[in-house]
Order: structure tokens, then sequence, then C-alpha cells
């Protein structure tokens, strides 16, 4: 049904539309009148209109003024202006407000036949996008639980994330910032929060709920249920929070876990980790969930849980954490910039002072390694180092230490940044050497992944990425050479020929042959004969 609104002060105007309604449109729309600017916005309050054929000129309100509020509550009406006079004014004020059409006085039948089914096809298109709208969002809302567990997730287990642009995307995070919230949830016995098979079964029952709990209180991206735990994300606009917003963020979540206890019947405890760049927001979970460890209270933040040292006033420990986040990401160019910035900064403290920039360096470049030999991506050895002191202490000045440290520091990023390239190549290498060995037996991928030490859904993906083929059409390249090599021997029946190419059936070797080379082996022996002549 398409609800219509007719308001005209005259009489006549309003009895003529409802004849002819009644008469052409009689079970297809509902319809409502007022004589006046007020009564229109009443009754559009209550009857919310599809369409509204607005008279200009009523007592009191106008129609104009009249759409204008109607328009601030129902932006999907329809409105066509009724007036009796032609005035430029008039028409320029309701073009403004986005009216459909303005019908001069007198109007015809045939004039409001046309232009209720012209609004009442728009009305039904408006509905149908509104309809589609309605279940794009139902779907997304069906959706992104799924993508913020798995962006969650892939935080928390990934150094570097490929796909983040296209998270950032789905979940709309504008934001480049981020700190972490560690729900931990139980039951508390004897003072202490216990996890039980029981609480984490009804967590997992009551997830929708939590969800839904923490989602009505802040903007954040929330994790699976992880044992007896969820991770919070909550991106933040700026670089840092001060005290005063720090108390608010507790003030906040003391009302959410309030409301979570009233939902779902759990007891819960929070951790809040510091503010981290959102792609090393890992770290502030590593925070949140030491302040659980630290102290026994409902609620804890890591700037109040985890009492540390306190660096001088402008130690650029921002930098710091960038810099050694892109090597272990392996990203070279961004370390290297964050590593001249911190150098910078170093060097501008008390230039005279060369081995307190030494030992700075040299701790930077321990670290770094230390990094790197957990990544796999150097080795170690008790001598290894053995010259690092040495060098540091020949080195004149600023400049000769800086060439040190950047070459150290970039030789380690670089080594991470390639260790999964070479660890491929080795992988592959070693695979390629095996079924170059052995395609003539019966060989298949599991027997390869087994060679190599690795599950045969990786190694598939990464034979694809490193040699251009996947496992199947590399045997079926190499067999098919060695069949083409010795069909040039007269003295090899074709039977053998597949034998010896990894083919014990003649009828399934010929078909193979044929698909590859177009030709069938018999076929292919005799064009070598004709070539030969």
């Amino acid at each position: 049904m398409v609800r219509i609104l007719v308001a005209d002060d005259e009489g006549i105007m309003r009895e003529s539309f409802r004849a002819i309604f009644s008469k052409y449109f009689e079970g297809s729309i509902e319809y409502a009148e007022a004589k006046t600017g007020r009564e229109a916005i009443e009754m559009a309050e209550n009857f919310h209109p599809d369409i509204v054929f607005m008279d200009i000129r009523m007592p009191g309100i106008d129609g104009i003024t009249a759409i204008r509020e109607i328009r601030a509550f129902n932006q999907n009406a329809l409105f066509y202006v009724i007036s009796a006079y032609d005035k430029f004014d008039y028409a320029k004020e309701a073009i403004s407000l986005g009216v459909e059409g303005y019908l001069m006085k007198p109007i015809s039948r045939q004039m409001v036949i046309d232009t209720v089914r012209e609004a009442s096809g728009k009305v039904d298109r408006i509905r149908e996008e509104r309809h589609f709208q309605l279940k794009i969002q139902e779907k997304l809302q069906t959706v992104i639980p799924v993508v913020e567990t798995g962006y969650v997730s892939a935080i928390l287990l990934s150094d570097k994330l490929a796909d983040d642009a296209e998270y950032r995307d789905l979940l709309e995070i504008h934001e480049n910032y981020a700190y972490a919230e560690v729900f931990c949830f139980g039951a508390f016995t004897d003072g202490k929060l216990l996890s039980t098979v029981r609480s984490r079964v009804h967590a997992q029952e009551s997830y929708p709920q939590i969800r839904a709990v923490i989602k009505s209180f802040q903007n954040c991206i929330i994790g699976p249920v992880l044992s007896d735990r969820i991770i919070v994300f909550v991106p933040h606009a700026g670089e840092r929070i001060d005290y005063e917003e720090r108390i608010s963020i507790i003030d906040l979540t003391q009302k959410i876990l309030t409301r979570l206890k009233e939902q779902t019947e759990l007891d819960f405890r929070l951790g809040i980790g510091k503010l981290w760049k959102l792609e090393s927001v890992r770290g502030s979970c590593q925070e949140a969930s030491e302040s659980l460890l630290a102290s026994r209270a409902r609620i804890c933040h890591a700037d109040d849980c985890l009492q540390r040292g306190n660096l001088e006033g402008n130690y650029p420990i921002t930098t710091e954490q960038d810099l050694f986040d892109a090597l272990k990401r392996g990203e070279v160019g961004k370390m290297q910039q964050d590593l001249m910035r911190f150098f910078s900064w170093l060097s501008a403290q008390k230039p005279e002072d060369l081995n307190s920039m030494r030992l700075k360096c040299l701790e930077f470049v321990m670290r770094a390694e230390r990094m790197a030999f957990d990544a796999g991506a150097v080795d170690y050895a008790y001598t290894y180092r053995k010259d690092y002191l040495s060098q540091l202490m020949g080195f004149p000045d600023a400049e000769s230490i800086w060439g040190w440290l950047l070459e150290k520091m970039t030789g380690v990023c670089a080594g991470i940044r390639d260790r999964d390239e070479k660890r491929s190549e080795s992988t592959v290498a070693r695979a390629q050497k095996y079924i170059k060995e052995n395609f003539t037996r019966d060989i298949s991928l599991d027997d390869v992944s087994r060679e190599v030490n690795v599950s045969p859904y990786y190694f598939s993906r990464l034979f694809k990425a490193e040699v251009g083929e996947n496992f199947i059409e590399y045997l079926t390249g190499l067999r098919i050479a060695k069949a083409r090599d010795s069909l040039r021997d007269p003295s090899l029946s074709i039977k053998e020929i597949g034998i010896m190419s990894g083919y014990g059936d003649p009828n399934y070797f010929s078909r193979i042959f044929k698909k590859q080379t177009g030709q069938t082996p018999r076929e292919y022996r005799e064009s070598l004969y004709t070539e030969a002549l």
C-alpha cells in the first residue's frame, strides 16, 4: 500500500483528490488529508506518507515551511507542490527542497492519475532499494563477526599481515592506533576468578550477547573466545591517551563488565593495554594480559599495573618501537627511515658522548640479532660478535658509528625479509631434485611432501608459486620429455617407453602423450622418421 497525504486549505481540492483516489486507486493506497501546514506536519509524524501533495499557500504555516519540517523526519517522502501562483521564488525554493513536481491549479484529473502512478512507481523502487540494502546489511551483520575474529586472530598470529588493507576496508577502520582489552571470564572462588569447562562453554553460547554488549558501549573489533578470554581491539584516532581519557576508559569498561554480568551471569576481569600502532597492537594485547597477572583488581590498566622504569622526557620510544616492528616484518626501507630518525635524536643529545652512543647502537644490534635468531633468519655462535666492541671503540665520530649501525641493522632486517624466500627456494629445490630422480616411479604429491617434510596443502601452494605450475603439470612435463627423447630409439617399444616414463598403462600413456603433444606416441615416432628422410 502507498500512503498519500494531501494538504490543501480548499475543501473542493481535497474532495477532488479523494474522489480520484477512490475511483482509480481503491485498495492500492491509504489516504490522509490536512487543511493547514500545522495539520500536515502533525499528520505526517504519525501517518508517515510516501507521497505528499502540498499546497504552497495555506493559513498559518505555509507549504514550503511544512515541507521543510516534514523532510527533517521523513527523508524518503516524495513531495509534489500544488499552487495557483506561478511565482519563480516559490518554484526555486521548492526545487531546493527536492520536490518531485510543481502542479499548477487548476489540476486535471488525468494529471493527478499520471502523477500518482509515476510517484507510486518511484515509491516501489525506493522500497526495493531499501529492502536490498537491508538484506545486504543483514548479511554483513552475519559476516562482520567472522571478519573481525579473523582480523584479531591474524594480528595475534602474524608478524606481517599481508591483507591488512582489505581488513581495514571491510571493517571501516580509519584510525592508525589502537589499544587492546583482554576480557577474562569465569567464576569467582575465594576472591579469584577461575575458568572452568562450564564457564567456557557458557561463554561460547553467550558470545553473541557478549559482542552486543561490548559493541553497544564502544567502537571496537572483537576476537573469538580463546580459552578463558576474549580479546578486543579499540581503534583510536590520537597518538596518545592522557590521564583523563584513561580514567574515562576505565569508567566505561566498568559499565561494560556490569552489563556483561547481568546479561550472561559470567564474572569478568579486564586487562587494558597501552596505545600502539594498529599493525603492532599485539604489543598492547601482551600488556593487557600482563596487567591481569600483575593485579587482582577487576579492571587493570597497563599504565597502572605494570610498573616500569621511567624514560627521559623526550626519549623517542615510539620511533624505537616502530623501527623494531619494521625490522621484525623485514621492511628494510621503513626500518632504515625509523633508524635514521632515532639516530638523529641520539646525535642531538650529547654529541661529544660517543661512548653512550656506542652502547646504544650495540644494544640495538644485539636486540635485532636476537629477534632474527628467534625468527630463524640468522645462526648463533659464541664468537660471532667478538669484534663488535673493538670496532665500535675504533670509530672516531658519530658518522662512523652511524655507518656501522646502519650496515648491521640493514643486514639483519634483510635476513628476516629473505627468510621465507630462502626457505621456499630450499624446499622447492629439494622437491624438484626428488621428482627428477623418481619421476619414472609411481610418485604422488604426498610422497614429495613427505620427502621435504611439509604438509601437502602447504607444499602444493608453495610449489605452484615458485615453479609456476602445479605438481602434476611439472611431473607430466618431465615424463613426456623423457618419452619424446626415448621415442627416437627404434629398438624400444612404445609400451617400454611408457613404463620408462612412469606410465604402466599403455593406453593411459598414449592419451596423456597426445594431450600434451597433439600426437599419439606412434604418430610422433613416425613424424621423426619422416623428418629424417
